[in-house]
Protein backbone atom coordinates (compact mmCIF):
# COMPACT_ATOMS: atom_id res chain seq x y z
CA UNK A 1 0.00 0.00 0.00
CA UNK A 2 1.54 3.48 -0.83
CA UNK A 3 0.92 6.76 0.81
CA UNK A 4 0.67 10.34 -1.18
CA UNK A 5 3.41 12.24 0.98
CA UNK A 6 2.92 16.04 1.46
CA UNK A 7 6.30 16.61 -0.90
CA UNK A 8 4.68 14.65 -3.45
CA UNK A 9 1.54 16.85 -3.39
CA UNK A 10 3.42 19.90 -3.23
CA UNK A 11 5.50 18.82 -6.34
CA UNK A 12 2.63 18.21 -8.22
CA UNK A 13 1.12 21.45 -7.45
CA UNK A 14 4.26 23.35 -8.50
CA UNK A 15 4.60 21.65 -11.49
CA UNK A 16 0.83 22.81 -12.27
CA UNK A 17 1.55 26.17 -11.72
CA UNK A 18 4.56 26.04 -13.85
CA UNK A 19 3.16 24.55 -16.58
CA UNK A 20 0.10 26.66 -16.51
CA UNK A 21 2.08 29.76 -16.13
CA UNK A 22 4.44 28.42 -19.07
CA UNK A 23 1.02 27.77 -21.28
CA UNK A 24 -0.65 31.29 -20.31
CA UNK A 25 2.63 33.33 -20.57
CA UNK A 26 3.07 31.71 -24.20
CA UNK A 27 -0.66 32.36 -24.98
CA UNK A 28 -0.54 36.23 -24.10
CA UNK A 29 3.02 36.19 -25.82
CA UNK A 30 1.26 34.82 -28.93
CA UNK A 31 -1.10 37.55 -28.62
CA UNK A 32 1.02 40.25 -27.76
CA UNK A 33 2.62 39.40 -31.48
CA UNK A 34 -0.17 38.99 -33.37
CA UNK A 35 -1.81 42.49 -31.99
CA UNK A 36 2.10 44.53 -32.12
CA UNK A 37 2.82 42.79 -35.24
CA UNK A 38 0.13 41.83 -37.48
CA UNK A 39 -1.60 45.17 -38.29
CA UNK A 40 2.31 46.35 -39.99
CA UNK A 41 2.42 43.04 -42.34
CA UNK A 42 -1.29 43.35 -43.64
CA UNK A 43 -1.14 47.20 -43.90
CA UNK A 44 -1.07 48.42 -47.56
CA UNK A 45 -2.70 51.10 -49.77
CA UNK A 46 -6.46 51.04 -49.08
CA UNK A 47 -9.46 52.99 -50.81
CA UNK A 48 -6.80 56.15 -50.78
CA UNK A 49 -8.63 59.58 -52.64
CA UNK A 50 -6.72 59.90 -55.78
CA UNK A 51 -7.49 63.05 -57.99
CA UNK A 52 -7.02 63.04 -61.71
CA UNK A 53 -6.74 66.59 -64.39
CA UNK A 54 -7.22 64.98 -67.74
CA UNK A 55 -9.92 63.41 -69.61
CA UNK A 56 -12.32 61.31 -69.83
CA UNK A 57 -9.92 58.68 -71.44
CA UNK A 58 -6.99 59.87 -69.19
CA UNK A 59 -9.16 58.49 -66.42
CA UNK A 60 -9.96 55.37 -67.72
CA UNK A 61 -6.62 54.29 -68.64
CA UNK A 62 -5.00 55.17 -65.23
CA UNK A 63 -7.99 53.59 -63.62
CA UNK A 64 -7.51 50.30 -65.35
CA UNK A 65 -3.97 50.73 -64.92
CA UNK A 66 -3.74 51.17 -60.68
CA UNK A 67 -6.10 48.25 -60.51
CA UNK A 68 -3.91 45.94 -62.34
CA UNK A 69 -1.02 47.08 -59.64
CA UNK A 70 -2.96 47.35 -56.60
CA UNK A 71 -6.53 46.32 -56.90
CA UNK A 72 -8.39 48.48 -54.12
CA UNK A 73 -5.65 50.61 -53.73
CA UNK A 74 -7.25 53.68 -55.12
CA UNK A 75 -10.29 55.74 -55.50
CA UNK A 76 -9.99 58.23 -58.51
CA UNK A 77 -11.55 61.98 -58.54
CA UNK A 78 -11.72 64.14 -61.60
CA UNK A 79 -10.13 67.86 -60.98
CA UNK A 80 -10.85 70.64 -63.34
CA UNK A 81 -6.87 71.78 -62.86
CA UNK A 82 -4.26 71.62 -61.13
CA UNK A 83 -4.46 73.94 -58.61
CA UNK A 84 -8.13 72.48 -57.75
CA UNK A 85 -6.38 69.13 -56.84
CA UNK A 86 -3.61 70.63 -54.86
CA UNK A 87 -5.65 72.22 -53.25
CA UNK A 88 -7.90 69.28 -52.70
CA UNK A 89 -4.62 67.75 -51.38
CA UNK A 90 -4.37 70.91 -48.84
CA UNK A 91 -8.18 69.90 -47.82
CA UNK A 92 -7.68 66.38 -47.48
CA UNK A 93 -9.78 65.12 -49.74
CA UNK A 94 -7.15 63.00 -51.33
CA UNK A 95 -4.28 61.98 -50.36
CA UNK A 96 -2.32 62.63 -53.74
CA UNK A 97 -2.60 62.73 -57.49
CA UNK A 98 -2.07 62.59 -61.49
CA UNK A 99 -2.17 65.89 -63.69
CA UNK A 100 -1.91 64.96 -67.70
CA UNK A 101 -2.52 68.55 -68.91
CA UNK A 102 1.49 68.31 -70.43
CA UNK A 103 1.57 65.05 -72.95
CA UNK A 104 5.53 65.42 -72.00
CA UNK A 105 5.52 65.06 -68.72
CA UNK A 106 3.07 63.26 -65.80
CA UNK A 107 2.52 65.39 -62.99
CA UNK A 108 2.37 63.36 -59.80
CA UNK A 109 1.13 65.19 -56.52
CA UNK A 110 1.75 64.03 -53.15
CA UNK A 111 1.67 65.38 -49.46
CA UNK A 112 4.59 63.38 -47.50
CA UNK A 113 3.24 65.56 -44.25
CA UNK A 114 0.38 63.06 -44.54
CA UNK A 115 1.78 60.01 -44.50
CA UNK A 116 5.22 58.91 -45.81
CA UNK A 117 3.71 55.71 -46.72
CA UNK A 118 1.33 56.67 -48.60
CA UNK A 119 2.99 59.36 -50.79
CA UNK A 120 6.06 57.18 -51.74
CA UNK A 121 2.80 54.77 -52.76
CA UNK A 122 1.50 57.50 -54.72
CA UNK A 123 4.71 58.47 -56.53
CA UNK A 124 5.23 54.97 -57.14
CA UNK A 125 2.32 54.29 -59.22
CA UNK A 126 2.98 57.29 -61.24
CA UNK A 127 6.43 56.60 -61.82
CA UNK A 128 5.43 53.41 -63.46
CA UNK A 129 2.20 54.91 -65.26
CA UNK A 130 4.52 57.31 -66.87
CA UNK A 131 7.11 54.99 -67.75
CA UNK A 132 4.30 52.70 -70.06
CA UNK A 133 3.23 55.80 -72.00
CA UNK A 134 6.50 56.98 -72.40
CA UNK A 135 6.26 59.90 -70.57
CA UNK A 136 8.45 60.96 -67.15
CA UNK A 137 7.59 61.80 -63.58
CA UNK A 138 7.53 64.94 -62.15
CA UNK A 139 6.54 64.75 -58.44
CA UNK A 140 5.05 67.57 -56.58
CA UNK A 141 5.16 67.60 -52.70
CA UNK A 142 1.80 69.52 -51.85
CA UNK A 143 2.28 69.57 -48.25
CA UNK A 144 6.06 67.98 -47.63
CA UNK A 145 7.55 67.20 -44.13
CA UNK A 146 10.05 69.64 -42.31
CA UNK A 147 13.93 69.66 -44.10
CA UNK A 148 14.72 68.63 -40.20
CA UNK A 149 12.74 65.67 -39.96
CA UNK A 150 12.06 64.53 -43.82
CA UNK A 151 10.86 61.09 -42.87
CA UNK A 152 7.85 61.95 -40.08
CA UNK A 153 9.93 60.25 -37.35
CA UNK A 154 8.54 62.69 -34.82
CA UNK A 155 4.68 62.70 -34.88
CA UNK A 156 5.18 59.32 -36.40
CA UNK A 157 6.36 58.35 -32.77
CA UNK A 158 3.71 59.63 -30.54
CA UNK A 159 1.63 56.35 -29.56
CA UNK A 160 3.38 55.09 -26.90
CA UNK A 161 4.18 58.87 -25.39
CA UNK A 162 0.46 59.51 -25.46
CA UNK A 163 -0.44 56.21 -23.69
CA UNK A 164 2.49 56.63 -21.34
CA UNK A 165 0.81 60.54 -20.37
CA UNK A 166 -2.60 59.27 -20.08
CA UNK A 167 -1.71 56.23 -17.81
CA UNK A 168 0.96 57.18 -15.51
CA UNK A 169 -0.44 60.41 -14.21
CA UNK A 170 -3.74 58.21 -13.26
CA UNK A 171 -1.23 56.09 -11.31
CA UNK A 172 0.60 58.81 -9.69
CA UNK A 173 -1.51 61.41 -8.74
CA UNK A 174 -4.06 58.41 -7.30
CA UNK A 175 -0.85 57.12 -5.22
CA UNK A 176 0.11 60.53 -3.60
CA UNK A 177 -2.75 61.81 -3.22
CA UNK A 178 -5.38 59.58 -2.07
CA UNK A 179 -8.13 60.12 -1.02
CA UNK A 180 -7.47 64.03 -2.48
CA UNK A 181 -10.27 63.30 -5.00
CA UNK A 182 -10.21 67.39 -6.39
CA UNK A 183 -6.59 67.27 -6.44
CA UNK A 184 -5.98 64.47 -8.31
CA UNK A 185 -8.74 65.89 -10.49
CA UNK A 186 -6.61 69.08 -10.89
CA UNK A 187 -3.60 67.26 -11.05
CA UNK A 188 -4.41 65.11 -14.17
CA UNK A 189 -6.16 68.15 -16.11
CA UNK A 190 -3.01 70.58 -15.09
CA UNK A 191 -0.47 67.27 -16.65
CA UNK A 192 -2.59 67.24 -19.72
CA UNK A 193 -2.16 70.81 -20.56
CA UNK A 194 1.62 70.89 -19.57
CA UNK A 195 2.49 67.80 -21.07
CA UNK A 196 0.80 68.99 -24.65
CA UNK A 197 3.03 71.57 -24.10
CA UNK A 198 5.81 69.55 -23.33
CA UNK A 199 5.52 67.62 -26.14
CA UNK A 200 4.70 70.40 -29.11
CA UNK A 201 7.70 71.94 -27.42
CA UNK A 202 10.19 69.37 -28.42
CA UNK A 203 8.50 68.21 -31.45
CA UNK A 204 8.87 72.09 -32.89
CA UNK A 205 12.36 73.38 -31.03
CA UNK A 206 14.32 69.78 -30.56
CA UNK A 207 13.35 68.12 -33.26
CA UNK A 208 12.21 70.53 -35.79
CA UNK A 209 8.98 68.23 -36.60
CA UNK A 210 6.69 71.17 -37.32
CA UNK A 211 7.39 74.06 -38.25
CA UNK A 212 4.09 76.07 -37.71
CA UNK A 213 2.15 77.39 -34.74
CA UNK A 214 2.90 75.72 -31.39
CA UNK A 215 -0.25 76.53 -29.43
CA UNK A 216 -2.70 73.98 -32.06
CA UNK A 217 -0.54 71.06 -31.91
CA UNK A 218 -0.14 71.58 -27.44
CA UNK A 219 -3.59 71.34 -27.41
CA UNK A 220 -4.19 68.59 -29.83
CA UNK A 221 -1.68 66.81 -27.39
CA UNK A 222 -2.92 67.59 -24.33
CA UNK A 223 -6.72 66.76 -25.31
CA UNK A 224 -5.31 63.46 -26.13
CA UNK A 225 -3.58 62.93 -23.04
CA UNK A 226 -6.49 64.05 -21.05
CA UNK A 227 -8.81 61.77 -23.33
CA UNK A 228 -6.94 58.40 -21.88
CA UNK A 229 -5.89 60.15 -18.37
CA UNK A 230 -9.87 60.99 -17.14
CA UNK A 231 -11.63 58.01 -18.15
CA UNK A 232 -8.82 55.74 -16.87
CA UNK A 233 -9.10 57.98 -13.19
CA UNK A 234 -13.06 57.60 -13.63
CA UNK A 235 -12.87 54.59 -13.96
CA UNK A 236 -10.68 53.34 -11.19
CA UNK A 237 -12.75 55.73 -8.74
CA UNK A 238 -15.92 54.01 -9.94
CA UNK A 239 -14.83 50.65 -9.96
CA UNK A 240 -11.70 50.46 -8.53
CA UNK A 241 -8.25 48.92 -9.77
CA UNK A 242 -9.87 45.98 -11.99
CA UNK A 243 -11.74 48.86 -14.02
CA UNK A 244 -8.96 50.75 -14.37
CA UNK A 245 -6.22 47.85 -15.38
CA UNK A 246 -9.22 46.79 -18.06
CA UNK A 247 -8.63 49.62 -19.59
CA UNK A 248 -5.07 50.91 -19.27
CA UNK A 249 -4.71 47.30 -20.98
CA UNK A 250 -6.79 47.72 -23.72
CA UNK A 251 -5.06 51.06 -24.72
CA UNK A 252 -1.75 50.18 -24.46
CA UNK A 253 -1.96 47.07 -26.27
CA UNK A 254 -4.89 47.77 -28.51
CA UNK A 255 -4.69 51.16 -29.00
CA UNK A 256 -1.22 51.96 -28.95
CA UNK A 257 -0.50 49.02 -31.97
CA UNK A 258 -4.13 50.12 -33.80
CA UNK A 259 -3.36 53.53 -33.85
CA UNK A 260 -1.83 54.07 -37.29
CA UNK A 261 -0.14 57.44 -36.45
CA UNK A 262 3.40 56.81 -38.64
CA UNK A 263 1.72 55.69 -41.74
CA UNK A 264 -1.56 56.98 -41.39
CA UNK A 265 -5.14 55.20 -40.79
CA UNK A 266 -5.74 54.27 -44.34
CA UNK A 267 -2.91 52.33 -44.44
CA UNK A 268 -4.07 49.97 -41.80
CA UNK A 269 -6.96 46.73 -42.72
CA UNK A 270 -10.31 48.54 -42.39
CA UNK A 271 -11.52 47.14 -38.92
CA UNK A 272 -7.82 47.98 -37.52
CA UNK A 273 -8.22 51.72 -38.75
CA UNK A 274 -11.85 52.04 -37.68
CA UNK A 275 -10.80 50.35 -33.63
CA UNK A 276 -7.52 52.73 -33.67
CA UNK A 277 -9.31 55.92 -34.88
CA UNK A 278 -12.08 55.39 -32.22
CA UNK A 279 -9.59 55.31 -29.74
CA UNK A 280 -7.70 58.38 -27.85
CA UNK A 281 -4.25 57.06 -29.19
CA UNK A 282 -5.47 57.10 -32.81
CA UNK A 283 -7.55 60.01 -32.85
CA UNK A 284 -5.05 61.98 -30.78
CA UNK A 285 -2.44 61.32 -33.83
CA UNK A 286 -4.57 61.90 -36.48
CA UNK A 287 -5.85 65.45 -34.69
CA UNK A 288 -2.07 66.14 -34.29
CA UNK A 289 -0.72 65.72 -37.99
CA UNK A 290 -4.06 67.75 -38.85
CA UNK A 291 -3.52 70.79 -37.23
CA UNK A 292 0.01 70.54 -37.40
CA UNK A 293 0.36 70.24 -41.58
CA UNK A 294 -2.76 70.62 -42.84
CA UNK A 295 -4.26 73.84 -40.58
CA UNK A 296 -6.67 71.68 -39.15
CA UNK A 297 -8.17 70.13 -42.15
CA UNK A 298 -9.10 65.99 -41.73
CA UNK A 299 -9.18 66.93 -37.84
CA UNK A 300 -12.45 67.68 -37.13
CA UNK A 301 -13.99 63.64 -36.27
CA UNK A 302 -10.28 63.10 -34.15
CA UNK A 303 -11.10 66.35 -32.20
CA UNK A 304 -14.91 64.89 -31.45
CA UNK A 305 -13.53 61.30 -30.54
CA UNK A 306 -11.27 62.72 -28.02
CA UNK A 307 -13.80 65.57 -26.65
CA UNK A 308 -16.39 62.15 -26.21
CA UNK A 309 -13.37 60.31 -24.02
CA UNK A 310 -12.81 63.26 -21.96
CA UNK A 311 -16.84 63.92 -21.35
CA UNK A 312 -16.94 60.26 -20.21
CA UNK A 313 -14.04 60.54 -17.77
CA UNK A 314 -15.82 63.67 -16.26
CA UNK A 315 -19.56 61.59 -15.91
CA UNK A 316 -17.04 59.08 -14.60
CA UNK A 317 -15.14 60.83 -12.15
CA UNK A 318 -18.72 62.98 -11.04
CA UNK A 319 -20.88 59.99 -10.66
CA UNK A 320 -18.13 57.45 -8.57
CA UNK A 321 -19.30 59.12 -4.86
CA UNK A 322 -22.84 58.25 -5.96
CA UNK A 323 -22.07 54.64 -7.52
CA UNK A 324 -20.09 54.29 -4.32
CA UNK A 325 -22.62 55.31 -1.55
CA UNK A 326 -25.12 53.15 -3.88
CA UNK A 327 -23.16 49.97 -3.17
CA UNK A 328 -22.39 51.31 0.49
CA UNK A 329 -25.99 51.10 1.13
CA UNK A 330 -26.90 48.20 -0.97
CA UNK A 331 -24.13 46.33 1.28
CA UNK A 332 -25.53 47.69 4.53
CA UNK A 333 -29.28 46.33 3.45
CA UNK A 334 -27.45 42.84 2.55
CA UNK A 335 -26.10 42.90 6.02
CA UNK A 336 -29.39 43.56 7.51
CA UNK A 337 -31.27 40.92 5.86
Amino acid sequence: MTTSTPEAGSHRKHAAIWAGLTVGLSVVLLALLMLFISPSILSGPRDLGLGIVGTQEDSGRVSAALDAQQPGAFLLQPYQSADDLQQGIRDREIVGGFDFSDPEDLRVYVASAGSTAVSATVSSAGATMAGSMGQTADTVDVVPLPAADPTGVGIGGLAFPLVFGGIVPAVAFRSMLAGKRWWIFAGLTGFSVAGGFVVAAVLKYLFGSIEGPLVPVAASVALGIAALALPLAGLNECFGTKGFTIAAMSMMFVGNPFAGIATSAQWLPAGVALIGQLLPPGAAGTLVRAVAYFDGAGGAGAALTLAVWVLAGIVLWFAAPKLKAARARKASALQAA
